[in-house]
């Protein structure tokens, strides 16, 4: 596993991003992690994981990227910083857009807000984490009305689990949309690191093993 992923996974533990313990998905699975973005709160923290995002955004999608779209509400401040990542590490001029939850009818009006989207755009959609595919399918709609080229979608962790049949959620998006999908890290990866410095205690990696056994996805 490189090294990157192994700082990653650790900086998600010093954050208080990555828990293990007993959780409720929002989809009503119980699961024994957890992983919540929102526990990035500072400025060296979210600088650091737009580090992150930018390297896996440049080595999935190279330097043709136009515009990184951040869905309401976590993904705007994804969105700017790692536009802010991609210029300081790679020198690329990347713009920043995300929607709004509901319509400006004054000033500057509309849904989006940020760099405009034209037709031909090469956009790049970034998120937290993926389960259900629900913020996608509600952002290509947008994306794809004002002729945007929607290249693909980073997260930051892949669960690694089934979304609405056997395969994960991003592979289903990837498949349903025709787009590249990528993550910081995945599941796998957490599981492998944190088994191999002893982070995972016996029952952690029976519950986990448990988990995956109901809810793992085949691809």
């Amino acid at each position: 596993m490189e090294n990157e992923k192994k700082e990653f996974i650790d900086f998600m533990l010093e954050c208080g991003v990555l828990r293990f313990g007993d959780f409720v998905t929002k989809s009503g699975r119980k699961t024994p992690f957890f992983i919540n973005t929102g526990y990035y709160r500072t400025g060296r923290q979210i600088d650091r994981l737009a580090s992150y995002y930018a390297k896996t955004i440049h080595d999935t999608f190279g330097e043709g990227v136009d515009i990184l779209f951040g869905p309401a509400y976590k993904g705007i401040p994804l969105a700017v910083a790692a536009s802010m990542a991609l210029s300081r590490l790679y020198g690329m001029e990347t713009g920043y857009c995300s929607n709004r939850k509901e319509i400006k009818d004054h000033g500057d009006k509309g849904i989006l807000l940020g760099s405009p989207i034209e037709a031909g755009s090469r956009v790049v959609i970034i998120e937290d984490v993926t389960t259900a595919g629900t913020s996608i399918a509600e952002t290509m709609p947008i994306l794809k009305e004002r002729g945007a080229n929607v290249l693909g979608l980073v997260i930051s962790v892949d669960r690694m689990e089934r979304g609405s049949g056997e395969k994960s959620a991003l592979s289903e998006i990837a498949e349903k949309y025709g787009i590249r999908t990528a993550a910081i890290a995945t599941m796998a990866d957490v599981r492998g690191y944190l088994e191999e410095t002893g982070y995972l205690t016996e029952e952690l990696k029976a519950a986990i093993a448990a988990y995956y056994a109901q809810y793992g996805a085949l691809a």
